[in-house]
């Protein structure tokens, strides 16, 4: 039996959180709630096929009246799958749509407590002190239910019990991000009945506490098992976490079907079903149009009128029949809310009909339609195969059938056309469509989109600009690569700093087609997927080879980081993101400067700035860098060493840390065991400058002894380590992480990140660079800067 079991109230829902276990390699199947087909088990109804780690069901409730809603959680609950399973999770929307009040209720008739994680910080959606909000803007002032019968509510206890609000416990961040979450929750989480929790959270890093405090209680407290209540971020964090734990028989063959592509000659033609209005979803089908789908369009007002649609439905039975592709789509502007459910039955009506007459692949938006057509064309259990982006999901039904499924104000302008190219491809056809801009797309489920709402806030976002680094090296692969991520286009406004020429050989090497624009200033950038804005310096000769040492490359590595810092200091960037310099290319072209953290200290007319390195194990910062172990001995001093401990302490909490605990090492070995090692440095150069901090509230310790401190960070016992020397912090760092390793900048005028590796001449223009710590750069970077000032 499954070791997850997955409740959702719509078809779309239950495929994203299907397809996020399946990105972390647990195998996975979606199950339609009402299927006519089930196994017998003990007299008991259950769908899980044997091996299957992660059981999804879509009881098919959003539309329901409440009384129903919760009539099928509570019998979803108290299933087989879900009596068996290690973990219970429960699918919710993201902006709180649907019988959200009523299903939660529903898990405390089988006497689950339930923890609610609502936020989805991969678009802005978060949850504080209770509240919902979007972007920063509680959900009631946007207009994001417009299309709904009711308003949204204003603060989550009163959605869930509105009869007593105050029956629900609530946990804010910074008992979220305090280290003793799990306590809490098990204080809370009362025997006596099943409690109601919600959970505050901004980041995804909240969402890892939440979920990491769960599976330290085992799901469960005071004699009762925990429901996790959640989005498809949710979902996310806690595949991540279980693919780790979770011990299973069948990955080879759950991988195998995921990837292996369908029997060859078993083409069919594609139906899409755009069953929203919305500006998202209208721009998605033009995209489809213009790669020569044939579009018919209903008219809501004939919906349920007998044979209304008889001369549209014979035309595209008749173009399905010649393999042409279709998409059938609504003839209005708006629907009116309280006529959606009759015309969501005629469009998804109309789609089964013509699918059951020539069987066809198919692409379905929105979950209720979604949901519709496959019930009516008889299909009841699918595998998630891949996410082209955040909840477009591809799924092979138990038939053969490819669904392609996506929520529909969810996406880009390219998601349709992107899930009808992942069709071609698994049915071994090569796209007829123009390859996409973007990189390949089999992203989890926690990569972002644009939305009609992250549409609108955009000129939110922080501009980075991205410097290219030493264009012999792997700096030009990992730029293209991390700026044209969807994650980091939904966080930031990358501007690339560099030369457009080798800016489109390293896409040509990658094999990407990206569309590289060159711009004279950051205010000309054009954010769009799959473009490239770049400040084209053009100061690389076109012949320039890969992977050797190069005077002239040196130079333009100097100059996009003073451009970039010209940018920073006019206030028209809020971050930098540097790919990685070469420091003899550097020097031979008469910069001599260590690295790009004193080179940009110069520029900005910093005197002292910090080095730290952060990875997802563990984060370190330096009180000296790039000078010899003498010198750097000699250097050490309270002042030095509590500056650097406020300016770890500092950045820590600007990303999101409120109280971080700062470990501090010492020189000596044994921290010089009272005086046995060394000469004293520990109580002379470094103890006074950690009272000093801590006289001011920091939360920091030692000197401790580096081998035992960065063990004990290496497994989260604390947020920071200060390092003394250069070696004594990055060595444990390459050791625990350099491939998502990042380098920020700390006491610069604007936050600066960097990857964590250098130049990489050796494998420079082979398309082998690892990618993941740019990516991860350009995230901090993001994540740090400051926002820029919007116009009302």
């Amino acid at each position: 039996m499954a070791s997850v079991f997955v409740q959702a109230d719509d078809f779309s829902g239950a495929a994203e959180v299907g397809s996020c276990f399946v990105q972390h390699g647990l195998s996975a199947q979606v199950l339609l709630g009402s299927s006519p087909v089930p196994e017998a088990h003990d007299g008991v109804t259950s769908f899980a096929g044997p091996g299957t780690d992660v059981v999804v069901t879509d009881t098919h409730s959003r539309g329901l009246a409440e009384s129903a809603a919760e009539a099928l959680v509570k019998e979803a609950f108290a299933g087989p799958d879900a009596d068996t399973a290690q973990v219970l999770f429960k699918k919710i929307d993201s902006l709180w749509r649907g019988n959200v009040r009523a299903e939660v209720s529903g898990l405390a008739g089988p006497g689950f407590h339930a923890v609610v994680a609502g936020a989805l910080p991969q678009l802005q959606r978060s949850v504080v002190d209770g509240r919902p909000l979007v972007a920063g803007t509680p959900l009631v002032e946007t207009g994001l239910w417009h299309a709904e019968q009711s308003a949204p509510p204003a603060d989550i206890p009163s959605l869930l019990r509105p009869e007593d609000p105050s029956s629900v416990q609530t946990v804010n961040l910074a008992e979220v991000r305090s280290g003793s979450l799990a306590a809490t929750l098990a204080m809370l989480l009362d025997p006596g009945q099943p409690a109601l929790v919600v959970a505050d959270s901004e980041t995804v890093q909240d969402l890892e506490h939440v979920v990491d405090a769960l599976l330290d209680l085992d799901f469960q407290a005071g004699g009762r098992r925990i429901v996790l209540v959640g989005t498809g971020g949710t979902a996310d964090v806690l595949a991540e976490r279980l693919s780790t734990q979770v011990a299973r028989n069948a990955q080879d063959g759950a991988q195998t079907d995921a990837t292996t592509a369908e029997a060859p000659g078993a083409a069919k033609p594609v139906l899409a079903v755009v069953g929203s209005a919305s500006e998202t979803a209208q721009a998605q089908l033009a995209t489809l149009e213009a790669q020569g789908f044939t579009v018919v369009r209903l008219h809501p007002q004939y919906a349920g009128a007998t044979g209304a649609y008889a001369p549209q439905l014979a035309q595209v039975s008749a173009d399905l029949r010649t393999g042409h592709r279709v998409a059938v789509t609504l003839a209005a502007s708006k629907v009116d809310p309280s006529g959606s459910a009759r015309i969501v039955q005629a469009l998804s009506g109309f789609a089964a009909e013509a699918a059951k007459a020539t069987p066809a692949d198919l692409i379905l938006t929105g979950g209720e339609t979604a949901r519709e057509v496959l019930d009516a064309v008889g299909l009841h259990r699918l595998v998630p195969l891949a996410a082209v982006q955040h909840g477009a999901v591809l799924s092979r039904a138990d038939d053969g059938t490819l669904v392609g499924t996506k929520p529909g104000s969810f996406g880009d302008d390219l998601a349709l056309l992107q899930l009808y190219d992942k069709i071609r491809e698994r049915r071994g056809l090569t796209a007829q469509a123009p390859a996409t801009n973007l990189s390949p797309q089999d992203q989890p489920s926690g990569a972002p989109m644009t939305t009609e709402a992250s549409k609108t806030e955009q000129n939110t976002l922080p501009y980075v600009a991205v410097t290219m680094g030493d264009g012999a090296g792997v700096g030009p692969e990992v730029v293209v690569a991390a700026v044209l991520d969807p994650q980091s286009n939904a966080e930031c406004r990358p501007v690339v700093i560099g030369d457009a020429l080798r800016l489109r050989q390293a896409a040509d090497v990658l094999g990407i087609e990206a569309d590289i624009q060159s711009i004279e200033d950051v205010e000309d950038a054009v954010f769009t997927p799959g473009r490239v804005n770049v400040i084209d310096l053009a100061l690389l000769p076109e012949d320039l080879p890969w992977g050797q040492l190069s005077p002239v490359a040196g130079h333009a590595a100097y100059e996009y980081i003073r451009v970039a810092s010209e940018l920073a200091m006019a206030g028209k960037v809020q971050a930098i993101c540097t790919a990685p310099l070469n420091k003899e290319a550097l020097h031979s072209a008469g910069h001599i400067f260590p690295g790009h953290t004193e080179l940009l200290a110069h520029l900005t007319g910093t005197e002292e700035v910090s080095m730290m390195l952060s990875t997802p194990k563990i984060r370190v910062i330096h009180v000296t860098t790039h000078i010899g172990l003498m010198d750097a001995i000699r250097k050490i001093n309270p002042d030095l060493v509590e500056r650097t401990i406020r300016r770890g302490h500092e950045a820590l909490v600007r990303a999101g840390i409120p109280n971080p605990k700062i470990g501090v090492c010492a020189i000596n070995p044994h921290a010089g065991e009272n005086g046995l090692f060394g000469q004293g440095e520990e109580a002379e150069k470094i103890e006074p400058g950690v009272k000093a901090a801590q006289a001011a509230g920091i939360n920091a310790v030692g000197p401790l002894p580096a081998d035992t401190l960065f063990f004990l960070a290496g497994r989260g016992d604390y947020d920071l380590v200060v390092a003394m020397y250069h070696d004594q912090g990055h060595g444990p760092v390459k050791v625990l992480g350099i491939e998502a390793g990042v380098n920020i900048t700390v006491g610069l005028p604007v936050i600066r990140t960097s990857v964590d590796h250098g130049t990489a001449f050796d494998i420079a223009g082979k398309a082998i660079a690892d990618s993941r710590s740019m990516v991860e750069a350009l995230h901090q970077a993001a994540e740090m800067a400051t926002r820029p000032a919007v116009a009302v």
